[in-house]
């Protein structure tokens, strides 16, 4: 028999700040977390000057490097390292796990992404190797640059739960991805196929528009969404508190093209996360959208849930909360699936800001600019949140408001 997965803990550390009731609070009030980069001369040549950066500092909700690694260790723990630390331990402390035995910690499990890791190291060490200066490269290197390094850092955190547990034999889960991408070599990268925004620098707030008629680019940012994932009855019986519930996943790879989206990739990764979850699509109410400010991936994502829902698509509340945090790459969608428990938990959609215009094909409930309430009677809230990303990888989460039983969803 399938047994049930839930969400008992949430963790964040994004452009809005750090800890999830202060996010949650910003995000339903439209704040944008955008700026300008700095004025450095590494990021004078890059036409896109916005970006998100996790705000720095010791009042409530600023992040402090100090707070998670000392001076010395500093040097052999990157920066995404560090905010997969800040948000898992939100997320372990409010789901109130903490293995106290070899068998909870045997039964404890980390999974964690990251990508754009350290590209000023790498794009350092080139540097000196090619002068070479063998020896003034750091013998920190590699630890800097492993992709799985906030995985590692974050089992430690939950107990030296060391391993992995894989085909479904833990009951705790520890999940979600991190990103601190925000260096002018990932800057320039994205700016020469023109994916970045570049007409809202000297506003930057204003940079990333989701479906709006003026969209020209996406908004890089950096930060980390850490959940607790729990099989039910390991939940209940240890009297933790359940904020959703995890229905079905779904995901597709239909290689259609490097950079450009496929509509029909779309449509099946949200169809398997229905079929997973054994829903038709009228139980959605909600999703939280890709959507990252592009002309073209916004487009094909409209349509495609226009393909999929149908006339029903014209009674769903469409979030893009990227207008508000930007694009987190490898963190945006345990970001945002954090958004979607949220929303299914407190019967609110946080809104699509800077949302001004419309083109005539974009005629869905956007939720512009300010929250709406998720009226839905008697019925279970249920969502979808879409992460499609470049060649063609697509996946979709089908997440829902946590009952003891299965009430009818459509």
């Amino acid at each position: 028999m399938r047994r049930r997965v839930v969400v008992t803990g949430l963790g964040i550390c994004c452009p809005l700040g750090t800890g999830v009731p202060r996010v949650w609070r910003r995000l339903l009030d439209g704040v944008s977390g955008i700026t300008n980069l700095p004025k450095s001369p590494e990021f004078e040549q890059v036409p896109s000057q916005v970006a998100g950066f996790v705000p720095r500092g010791t009042d409530p909700g600023e992040f402090r490097e100090s707070d998670w690694v000392s001076d010395p260790e500093r040097r052999s723990t990157s920066l995404s390292s560090l905010f997969a630390l800040c948000a898992a331990s939100e997320a372990l402390i409010d789901a109130g796990w903490s293995p106290n035995n070899e068998e909870q910690s045997l039964r404890t499990g980390v999974s964690i992404g990251s990508s754009m890791q350290s590209m000023t190291d790498i794009h350092r060490t080139g540097d000196l190797l090619s002068q070479r200066l063998y020896r003034k490269i750091t013998p920190y290197f590699i630890p800097l640059t492993l992709t799985n390094m906030p995985a590692g850092f974050c089992t430690h955190a939950v107990g030296d739960a060391a391993a992995m547990i894989s085909r479904g034999a833990c009951d705790v889960m520890v999940a979600g991805g991190t990103e601190a991408c925000i260096d002018h070599i990932t800057m320039a990268g994205f700016c020469r196929p023109m994916s970045l925004s570049t007409k809202y620098n000297r506003d930057p707030q204003a940079a990333s528009r989701p479906f709006d008629a003026g969209r020209d680019g996406f908004v890089i940012s950096e930060g980390a969404g850490i959940l607790v994932l729990e099989e039910l009855e390991h939940a209940k019986e240890r009297g933790a508190d359940i904020h959703a519930e995890i229905l079905g996943y779904g995901m597709s790879g239909d290689a259609y093209h490097i950079t450009k989206p496929s509509g029909a990739g779309a449509v099946q990764a949200m169809q398997s996360a229905l079929n997973d979850a054994g829903l038709s699509p009228e139980a959605v109410g909600h999703i939280n959208t890709h959507a990252t400010s592009t002309p073209l991936g916004d487009s094909t994502e409209n349509r495609a849930m226009k393909d999929l829902f149908k006339e029903h698509a014209y009674n769903l509340l469409v979030s893009a909360t990227k207008s508000s945090v930007g694009h987190m790459l490898s963190a945006c969608g345990s970001v945002e699936t954090i958004f979607t428990v949220l929303a299914v938990r407190e019967g609110l959609a946080p809104p699509t800001i800077n949302l001004s215009s419309l083109e005539t094909a974009f005629d869905l409930n956007y939720v512009p600019n300010t929250p709406a309430e998720w009226k839905g009677g008697d019925k279970r809230r249920v969502a979808l949140t879409n992460s499609f990303g470049f060649g063609g990888t697509n996946a979709c989460l089908c997440i829902a408001q946590f009952t003891e039983t299965f009430p009818p969803c459509a």
